[in-house]
């Protein structure tokens, strides 16, 4: 466990002192796949990330978008937010390569994953607002078959790193109709869950609940053989909501919240491995809490508008409203400063 006082302070001399950071732990960039809105619209593109955060390269796309896969040919893939119908391929230098538009009453949720051959894409049928993984050709980018995902506002899906072979996607469980798009309904009715799927036939091999029903399971990140949920909570009450936890941990069979000692508003906007544990951003709360991977609180580190994680090697990029933050172990080791434009939730690492 870190040391609490050498964290605070390691935190207080960061933001105190970048340039000196920045020295410290030299000048290498690196480059981002990330979206963002510029002054005309909605972009996807490279960011790369030095003493600043600088655009590579942009391509204008028709809504907002949502979350990233690299490819192994080193093409990427881009997914509108949700309730979304584009999909992007482009490559590194800003070429779009193909766009696909969902099929009626279907609508992308915001993640995918591939195993080479195929794409496994989260999506809600607009008919009845259940959950679906739409399965794609990875090459041609054509739906080949449709898995439910057992509940509803299916959200992020990995590959389960206790169960090769196996998906995990976390259903957030929030009602909401097509006619009004993103308005929450019907909360009471909220029944958010993590489902392990068969990779190859879609079965359902279990699936799991946490006891507050008001605790929405959104955004996943293994740590070896722990996986971290980036929580957002639905209470009614305020109080309630500001207090509620915003990580819950996976074994692989068990599920479970975990708390802190200080309030984080209530939403997890993504996570990410870091060191040991976990690193959970909390725009709301103005900063990234830290956990160790059985949930121990480690502290918060402050960054206004904190959301965007990209994890690689023993790092983890974290963009904000007006800076960029590097945490290595799991403790802050650089500034950049966003001119310009306004990151969106997710973001990954090109290394």
């Amino acid at each position: 466990m870190l040391d609490r006082r050498a964290f605070l302070g390691a935190c207080a001399a960061l933001l105190a002192a970048p340039a000196l950071a920045r020295a410290a732990t030299g000048d290498a960039s690196v480059r981002l796949a990330a979206a963002w809105q510029a002054e005309h619209g909605y972009q996807v593109g490279i960011l790369e990330q030095g003493e600043s955060l600088k655009i590579h390269s942009a391509i204008d796309v028709p809504t907002r978008a949502h979350a990233f896969l690299l490819e192994p040919g080193g093409t990427l893939l881009a997914v509108a937010r949700r309730p979304g119908d584009w999909l992007l391929r482009w490559d590194a230098q800003g070429k779009p390569l193909a766009w696909r538009w969902i099929e009626p009453r279907r609508a992308f949720s915001g993640h995918v994953v591939s195993d080479g051959r195929r794409l496994y894409i989260a999506e809600t049928d607009l008919d009845n607002g259940l959950g679906l993984i739409g399965v794609r050709d990875a090459k041609t980018l054509e739906k080949r078959a449709e898995w439910p995902t057992h509940g509803i506002d299916p959200h992020q899906l990995l590959w389960d790193a206790s169960h090769p072979g196996a998906l995990i996607v976390a259903n957030g469980g929030v009602p909401t109709q097509p006619e009004t798009g993103r308005v929450k309904r019907d909360l009471e009715k909220m029944d958010s869950s993590l489902v392990r799927l068969d990779a190859r036939t879609g079965e359902r091999l279990g699936q799991w609940k946490l006891a507050d029903r008001h605790l929405s399971l959104r955004h996943l990140a293994w740590n070896g053989t722990r996986l971290g949920i980036a929580l957002q909570a639905e209470h009614d009450a305020a109080e309630a909501k500001a207090a509620a936890p915003v990580l819950a941990v996976f074994d692989g069979e068990n599920l479970k919240p975990v708390a802190a000692p200080q309030a984080l508003a209530g939403y997890g906007g993504d996570v990410a491995p870091a060191g040991d544990g976990f690193a959970v951003s909390c725009p709301r709360a103005q900063g990234i809490a830290i956990f160790t991977a059985d949930g121990t609180w480690q502290g918060l580190i402050p960054l206004a508008e904190a959301c965007a994680l990209a994890a690689a090697a023993d790092q983890v990029w974290v963009g904000g409203r007006l800076q960029a933050l590097t945490l290595k172990a799991a403790m802050p080791a650089a500034l950049a400063p966003i001119p310009g434009i306004r990151l969106d939730n997710h973001w990954i690492a090109l290394l």
